[in-house]
């Protein structure tokens, strides 16, 4: 009989760049009324009801790619206990939904922020820049303490810890 294969990679970290996209376009967006996804763009002031208006569609598209990460998260989840594959330990998964997020930011963040200047993350203050690098700081803090949870969760594995199938 030949050894299950190990957890996958993949459905942790597309967990984590939906979920953590979702915790910025509901807490960032909607909650806090923050910024929107082209708030920071002059043709589409949220001070007006016609970009107010272009800020939301341009959030929705925003939202719908984050449910396209975790609805692929949950498929590649699916399709790998199928297959046969150990499920992952806490610290394995959780560790990966981490990075995941922090990925988010980092890239959400350079590209958003940065290079293209659409929104900051707060466009109502008049120095949005220390906020836009603690966005990123907290991206990377994401990433590394994803990594090690991760690395802990996979040394469990590697260590001959029993793995947990998906009964099924």
């Amino acid at each position: 009989m030949t050894s299950p294969k190990p957890p996958t990679v993949a459905a942790g970290l597309l967990y984590g760049l939906g979920l953590g996209g979702f915790v910025d376009g509901i807490v960032l967006h909607q909650i806090l009324q923050w910024h929107h996804m082209v708030s920071h763009v002059d043709d589409y002031p949220v001070t007006t009801v016609a970009g107010l208006e272009v800020n939301t569609m341009a959030d929705g598209f925003f939202h719908l790619v984050t449910w396209v990460f975790v609805l692929a998260g949950s498929l590649t989840t699916i399709r790998s206990w199928q297959r046969g594959r150990l499920a992952p330990s806490w610290s394995f998964h959780a560790g990966l939904v981490l990075a995941g997020w922090g990925v988010f930011n980092l890239v959400e963040g350079i590209v958003d922020h940065h290079l293209l200047g659409v929104h900051h993350v707060r466009d109502d203050v008049g120095a949005p820049l220390s906020w836009d690098l603690g966005f990123l700081a907290l991206g990377a803090t994401l990433v590394v303490v994803g990594l090690l949870l991760h690395r802990r969760g996979r040394r469990g594995l590697t260590a001959g810890a029993p793995g947990v199938r998906w009964p099924g």
